[in-house]
């Protein structure tokens, strides 16, 4: 019984824990992650300033407008979209982060379908 108390209390007191977020760290910058797409791994780079974000994708670079929701989430969209899918706002959720690099999640706004990937400040 008593092994059993034991081994619950742990299991709530890691369930508990919440990752440590630096958020305000990453919110400008230059950065690069790497996404995996259909099973490819493809690379993006990106500077990232209070209201807007430029990067690079496959030898393509495009600007987004940036709307901070709080210190870890944004809505991201392009400003000049060249058709409908283009046209889609992001939610950018930063889960946690390190010294140099954060972990975040992102999908489609209203979509529930999230994809997660990590960004290294460069």
């Amino acid at each position: 019984m008593k092994n059993i108390l034991i081994g619950f209390l742990s299991v709530l007191l890691v369930s508990c824990y919440e990752s440590e977020r630096n958020c305000a760290a990453f919110k400008m910058g230059s950065f690069k992650s790497e996404i995996v797409i259909k099973g490819v791994k493809k690379t993006v780079f990106f500077i990232r300033t209070k209201d807007l974000q430029v990067e690079t994708f496959e030898g393509r670079t495009d600007s987004s407008s940036i709307r901070w929701v709080n210190d870890c989430e944004f809505v991201t969209r392009k400003l000049r979209p060249r058709n409908m899918s283009e046209e889609k706002s992001y939610l950018i959720r930063i889960v946690s982060t390190t010294e140099k690099s954060y972990l975040f999640e992102f999908s489609e706004v209203g979509k529930s379908k999230k994809m997660t990937a990590t960004a290294v400040k460069i």
